[in-house]
């Protein structure tokens, strides 16, 4: 494509591509047009156009703009190349990987749930025997299945996100938090679930798994636990970005050898207002599995967590992860 000076090109050039060029392509192709008139230099642009039988093809435009002395458009050299082909190509891998990812959530998700199910009729086996007298057994295969559950909502989750390996965080945060409540039925014990999630927080499957683990063993062990003797009570979840949260940016202390680098840029609290938990308690020193997970999975996030007992309990887990689109 060339044309001698800008009132040629702009009157002639630019109405006969306003014409073909596809109307979702043209905003962006005038954009860099108007970018490179002003700017000069060297561009590539690619845009679907038409052709004379209507049809529409792909198409790449590279270009360099030529300025003269007194840094007027002189002229535009360069190349247009059907790249139909490649696209379509580029669209049909697009298409068969989003398949494939699809159908490995999908078959996980099902194995998931198949280990949940036998792990719910190991449970009633067991409460059916008439001399079995262990309420832990029946404790961990619960807790077991409660985990598997965890996993198993997300990749239900990915598996309607039309292949894709990015989860939308909070969503999903709810209803593992709402199965939970329904899982543990608490009697006369009215708890109330108070959730603040920040919206449109994408992460992939490597950071969501390890995260809604952290949350499904503390959730669990403030209904199990945190309110023995009382008939109400309140847990609370809060996620957020941490510039738009109200903490402090603040790195615990046996972390900041390790992390002197790195702020965390996510933040998420859960907490309760039982009966708290003993003064010279530790996490890191806790021999309960559930404890034990929360301390392990937070290290996985290379993240920090941090533990207050003002009027009830409250876990802070801060880490850094890269936010998907």
């Amino acid at each position: 494509m060339t044309g001698d000076g800008p009132e040629a090109y702009k009157n002639f050039d630019l109405n006969f591509l306003r014409a073909r060029i596809h109307p979702e392509d043209l905003k962006i192709f005038l954009e860099k047009y108007e970018k490179i008139q002003a700017c000069g230099g060297i561009y590539r642009t690619e845009y679907r156009f038409r052709k004379k039988n209507a049809d529409y093809i792909y198409i790449e435009d590279n270009g360099v703009c030529l300025k003269d002395d007194k840094g007027n458009l002189k002229r535009i050299i360069g190349t247009i190349k059907d790249i139909t082909e490649r696209k379509k190509a580029e669209e049909t891998i697009s298409s068969i990987e989003a398949v494939r990812k699809k159908e490995i959530h999908h078959r996980i998700k099902n194995n998931l749930q198949v280990i949940s199910s036998l792990l719910g009729l190991q449970v009633e086996k067991f409460k059916n025997r008439e001399h079995f007298e262990n309420p832990e057994v029946l404790e961990a295969f619960r807790e077991s299945q409660d985990r598997v559950i965890s996993i198993s909502l997300i990749h239900e989750e990915l598996h309607g996100c039309k292949g894709s390996n990015e989860l939308n965080f909070s969503p999903y945060l709810k209803k593992l938090v709402e199965n939970l409540f329904q899982t543990y039925c608490l009697g006369e014990v009215d708890i109330s679930l108070d959730m603040d999630l920040e919206e449109n927080i994408f992460f992939d499957i490597d950071v969501a798994v390890p995260l809604g683990l952290i949350v499904n063993e503390i959730v669990s062990n403030s209904l199990k636990y945190a309110f023995t003797g009382r008939n109400k009570g309140i847990i609370r979840i809060k996620l957020c970005r941490e510039e738009n949260g109200e903490f402090a940016r603040k790195v615990p202390e046996n972390k900041k050898e390790d992390r002197k680098s790195e702020v965390p840029n996510f933040i998420i609290t859960v907490s309760d207002d039982g009966i708290g938990l003993p003064e010279n308690f530790s996490v890191e020193s806790s021999d309960t599995l559930g404890l034990q997970l929360i301390s392990i999975l937070t290290d996985q996030l290379d993240g920090t967590l941090e533990l207050k007992r003002d009027s009830g309990t409250e876990f802070v887990v801060r880490f850094s992860a890269t936010e998907k689109e």
